[in-house]
């Protein structure tokens, strides 16, 4: 018998989805920074064993929409509703159950099994967390619901196996050697955009896409040229920084990790372009990536 089904995980900005993800998978998939509104896309990430076949698949955070991109980042994470074999519903200890109702009513509908993770119990009592089981309980009568620690991996061995109980039978949707479904360049975008929002402050990383415009890969090591577009002038001088030694730090540090991450030497250049606007232009959006099939 054969297993193998679409493992959805959803929830709000900053709970702990992407750093769930990677725990998951035991690689480094998908970003996990401190900052809110770090995933853009659907990332997918594919464990496969002699029995069995996982595709998780981490959202963007649900949030209500303040511009364009944003529209499309939730689409993504309604997407996620509709393929589901299994939801993953992340929250943590201090997120209200109430919070993004309108979400939660749709998930309220699905007829596949639940499984509301309550993250970052680390920060949490006994007490207080027995009250929040009974609220998401209450919330979602049908859901199971495991108090996670993603931090010291608390619980999520048994999530998993739960999730791996729950899998229907099913041939392989992918090859048992591929481990996701994005290309090398998008994990290239992705590194960088990393090291920008952990390095610059307020509004400019959320300003900011990055496009790999060359990647030429050998044996032994890959050439990358890659932009960080940003909205206005004045971000680009931010960017680029003093001498150019904020973009240079954020270069050193992205090829850096490239290089864990492939394996390989990475020869990298980073150039910073205007695109105005770009958040809020549909046109733009699509260009980048951010329409659904």
């Amino acid at each position: 018998m054969h297993k193998a089904g679409f493992v959805n995980i959803v929830g709000n900005p900053n709970v702990g989805k992407s750093t769930l993800m990677n725990l998951f998978m035991g690689e480094r998939i998908s970003i996990a920074t401190f900052k809110a509104q770090t995933t853009r896309h659907r990332i997918m990430g594919i464990i496969n064993s002699d029995d069995a076949q996982i595709v998780f698949s981490d959202t963007p955070g649900v949030l209500k929409p303040n511009y364009k991109l944003q529209e499309e980042m939730l689409a993504f994470s309604e997407s996620a509703l509709q393929d589901a074999d299994v939801l993953l519903y992340v929250t943590d200890v201090v997120e209200k159950p109430e919070k993004n109702s309108d979400f939660l009513d749709k998930v309220k509908r699905m007829d596949v099994p639940i499984l509301v993770l309550i993250n970052k119990i680390d920060l949490s009592n006994q007490k207080s967390l027995e009250a929040l089981v009974a609220q998401w309980k209450e919330q979602l009568p049908q859901a199971e619901i495991y108090p996670i620690s993603a931090k010291v991996k608390f619980n999520v061995d048994n999530v998993l196996a739960r999730i791996r109980q729950l899998l229907p039978e099913s041939p392989a949707y992918f090859g048992k050697d591929q481990w996701t479904d994005k290309p090398a360049r998008f994990f290239v975008t992705e590194i960088i955009r990393e090291k920008i929002l952990l390095y610059y402050d307020k509004e400019i990383p959320y300003a900011v896409e990055v496009v790999v415009e060359q990647f030429k890969e050998t044996d032994r090591n890959i050439h990358i040229n890659a932009v960080i577009y940003v909205e206005r002038e004045s971000q680009k001088g931010i960017i680029i920084g003093h001498k150019g030694f904020a973009l240079k730090k954020v270069s050193t540090e992205a090829r850096k990790t490239l290089e864990k991450f492939f394996d390989k030497t990475i020869f990298l250049e980073i150039f910073v372009k205007v695109d105005k606007d770009w958040r809020s232009s549909a046109k733009r959006l699509e260009a980048y990536g951010y329409k659904l099939n």
